[in-house]
């Protein structure tokens, strides 16, 4: 924000230093890529960039974003927003498990039914509608990023009798979704039933946006979806986890900043027969 500071020393210097070593490491690999690419065998996200590129580059009239240095931001975007948000929602996910005792067990009950010893997949979501539903819940009531990205209208903009001119900054409030009454019966509350129906199937609900929404939603949600499943059923098929002896007070409070994280504390993990 302050670039005529930058010769001050401090942490700053760190980050200046380990955003240009990532930055090396992704253009190093998008190079390799290049050198291999198959537009008939796409690997990855940067495969799928590079052959739009080369179809990008037979139309120099356009102005296209496939551009080397999108694809830097892009990668680095998908690292950093994706680990920080998936570690603080299995922060989350572990601090609830404890608050909530009964709930913990009753995912121990459908891992036990459904995956039993096995390595859970993502394609076991689909038989075990509380686990998902859990998770869903997790995201809604953590409300990890209540204020979503920052956003700009790319054209003017009538919306529900308002004129938004071009060039607005637009900052969508997700919090005001994910806690509506009208969409849960009780917003501020963790329940699992939110996401199921009487019959207990798991039940999508339009309001539930935690990736935001749109074609400029988070571009890691597939993603971000597929690791909490594994990552939150990986851990609770091998342990239990329970508030440290003589702690019974599990403050559900969270730090105030970009994300809401949970407060630090200890937790015991019990390996399961």
């Amino acid at each position: 924000m302050f670039p005529a500071l930058g010769f001050l020393p401090g942490c700053h210097k760190t980050i200046e230093k380990n955003l240009k070593e990532l930055y090396a490491f992704v253009r190093r690999t998008f190079v390799e890529h290049q050198k291999h690419l198959d537009i008939h065998d796409q690997r990855s996200f940067i495969d799928v960039f590079l052959a739009r590129q080369k179809e990008e580059a037979k139309h120099p009239e356009t102005n296209s974003y496939f551009h080397n240095e999108n694809l830097v931001r892009l990668v680095r975007n998908v690292f950093s927003a994706g680990m920080e948000t998936t570690s603080t929602a299995l922060r989350w996910a572990l601090l609830l498990m404890i608050k909530y005792p009964d709930i913990q067990e009753k995912v121990h009950d459908e891992i036990s039914r459904v995956i039993g010893s096995a390595h859970p997949t993502y394609s076991h979501r689909t038989q075990m509608p509380f686990t998902n539903a859990v998770i869903h819940e997790i995201l809604r009531f953590a409300d990890i990023v209540p204020l979503s990205v920052p956003h700009e209208t790319t054209r003017d903009v009538h919306f529900k009798g308002y004129f938004i001119p071009k060039g607005t900054y637009i900052i969508p409030l997700l919090s005001s979704v994910l806690k509506d009454k009208t969409q849960f019966d009780a917003p501020e509350e963790f329940n699992p039933n939110h996401f199921l129906d009487s019959e207990g199937n798991f039940l999508k609900k339009e309001a539930f946006m935690p990736f935001s929404a749109g074609r400029r939603a988070c571009p890691g949600e597939i993603l971000a979806r597929m690791e909490l499943f594994i990552f939150f059923t990986s851990l609770l098929q091998k342990f239990s986890f329970h508030s440290p002896p003589g702690v019974t007070n599990i403050n559900l409070s969270s730090d105030v900043g970009f994300t809401s994280v949970p407060l630090e504390g200890m937790i015991c993990a019990i390996p399961r027969a």
